[in-house]
C-alpha cells in the first residue's frame, strides 16, 4: 500500500496535511495517537468510506482513486459495536 499525499480537512479544521507512507507486503502498521488527531479519518480514506481532499491511495500497484468501497480490498473494521448494539458474544 502506498499513500501519496493525503489531506483532508473538516470544514477549517484540518485534520490530515500531505500524508505519505508505503507499507511493504508483508509488514503491518500500527497508526498512533492523541484522540482527534485524524486515525480514524485515514483508515477510513483507505477503505474509501471517506474521501481525501488530497492525494492518491495505491493498493497492489492500483489507484484506488474513484473505486468504489466493495471493489477495494481493504476492510475498516470499527472497534464500537455499531451494528448490533443490542447483542452480546459470550
Amino acid at each position: 500500500m502506498e499513500l501519496k499525499h493525503i489531506s483532508k480537512s473538516f470544514g477549517a479544521q484540518q485534520v490530515l496535511t500531505d500524508i505519505s507512507l508505503v507499507l511493504e507486503e508483508g509488514h503491518t502498521l500500527a497508526v498512533l495517537g492523541k484522540s482527534g488527531c485524524g486515525k480514524t479519518t485515514l483508515l477510513r480514506i483507505i477503505a474509501g468510506l471517506e474521501l481525501a481532499d488530497n492525494g492518491e491511495i495505491w493498493l497492489n500497484g492500483k489507484n484506488m482513486s474513484g473505486v468504489a468501497v466493495h471493489k477495494r480490498n481493504a476492510v475498516y473494521l470499527n472497534q464500537e459495536p455499531l451494528l448490533f448494539p443490542h447483542m452480546t458474544a459470550s
